[in-house]
């Protein structure tokens, strides 16, 4: 007998939502700020209606969001918050004290420009501005990978070889408040998937005292700590793919650190993340229907970067593009994706050209017509072997 499948058309907050309600954490501590807003009323409203066990904590700042979220899980509560933009900024010095406590929170972050000037709609400054603060990031395409996503981050948080925070990161309006279709899981299978969580130290446990944020300035351990919290780093490379396939098994969607298209016969390629991997594989399909030897690689974990990974499956190819939608104003050294790309195929005795092309800062449209005008630039380097502009900002205004 063929098991029932829940198919329904839903926006991406609506879907992150649901996937907390599934999950049903002890506590959720949360401020509202656009596009985010949506995941946060939604979620009160199931905890008011009593769909879930959740202690909701309305808050008055991002910054007290993840202070409770800090103390919620210090006590052994498994926790979740939400933000985007300028609350993940506002939560800035905390974001640190997460990870360098090594408290397995999640927050999904629904990516929106920084100001200023005052922008609403999406780019990736937000998380890109956090991407050395210790969490793990995982880009999601579309509303069911934000949904996905979700759930596999309290896995990969809470894996006793990691135990570290995750932002789960969906771009803003794009995929926050565009109706999608979502297949959604069974409770029980996700409630199974994500297990119950048993800190392994609780500030609560009178019994069992430990101490948690303390004074390590004169002749402490701090530097061993982050070495520490490197190594969690490393290790959660193995436990994300593992957290992958294991929910392929209850899903039929398996997960990875990347997804490719048409690499294996490529001469040159283009990589992305978030919601423009879906237009940029449209175009790419295209493109090899015609005969153009082209791939691509969506980029789902940036943070672990998969540095080994990336430089094994693109050490084949002529030239690659890296689309960034944002900027670092390091002075024309390129976008994070692109400089982090680059560094990590260094070292390769032959590698490919590297052309930067930054896009949709403050949610400016990524077209099929500036793809296929990337990828025709693109194939001109593969063909002459030289990169006549290594910094593009593609669709900008002249």
């Amino acid at each position: 007998m063929t098991e029932e499948r829940n198919i329904v058309a839903i926006i991406g907050t609506d879907a992150v939502a649901e996937a907390m309600r599934q999950i049903n954490p002890d506590v959720v501590a949360a401020y509202p700020i656009t596009p985010q807003t949506a995941i946060v009323e939604t979620y009160s409203q199931m905890v008011a209606d009593g769909r879930v066990k959740t202690f909701m904590i309305p808050v008055e700042s991002e910054h007290s969001a993840m202070s409770a979220a800090i103390g919620a899980a210090a006590s052994g509560a498994r926790v979740i918050t939400c933000t985007s933009s300028q609350g993940l900024a506002l939560m800035w010095e905390l974001l640190y004290i997460a990870s360098g406590l090594r408290l397995p929170i999640v927050m999904p972050n629904v990516n929106r420009a920084l100001s200023a000037p005052i922008n609403i709609h999406c780019d990736h400054s937000d998380s890109m501005g956090a991407r050395d603060s210790g969490w793990i990031q995982l880009f999601s395409e579309n509303a069911q990978e934000a949904y996905d996503n979700t759930i596999q981050a309290v896995r990969i948080a809470e894996n006793p070889d990691v135990l570290l925070p995750v932002m789960v990161l969906l771009d803003g309006f794009i995929i926050s408040h565009s109706i999608d279709r979502v297949e959604l899981l069974d409770d029980k299978k996700v409630a199974d998937f994500v297990g119950e969580f048993k800190p392994a130290y609780s500030l609560l446990n009178a019994n069992e005292p430990v101490s948690v944020g303390n004074f390590d300035s004169l002749y402490g351990y701090y530097f061993e700590f982050k070495r520490q919290q490197e190594e969690a780093m490393v290790n959660s490379l193995k436990v994300i793919k593992e957290v992958g396939q294991k929910f392929g098994e209850i899903s039929g969607r398996p997960y990875g650190l990347f997804d490719t298209v048409g690499l294996e016969d490529a001469e040159f390629a283009i990589i992305a993340a978030g919601s423009a991997a879906g237009t940029v594989r449209g175009e790419i399909e295209n493109l090899r229907a015609k005969g153009l030897p082209i791939g691509m690689i969506k980029l789902r974990a940036f943070r672990p970067f998969p540095a080994q990974e990336l430089a094994a499956a693109l050490a084949h190819l002529k030239a690659v593009a890296v689309f960034d939608r944002s900027d670092t104003f390091a002075g024309k050294i390129g976008g994070p994706i692109f400089i982090e790309l680059r560094s990590c195929l260094y070292d390769l005795e032959k590698r490919p050209l590297l052309v930067n092309y930054i896009y949709g800062l403050g949610g400016r449209d990524l077209s099929g017509e500036l793809i296929r005008k990337a990828a025709d630039e693109l194939a001109e380097v593969a063909r002459s072997g030289q990169v006549k502009q290594l910094i593009n900002y593609l669709g900008l205004r002249e």
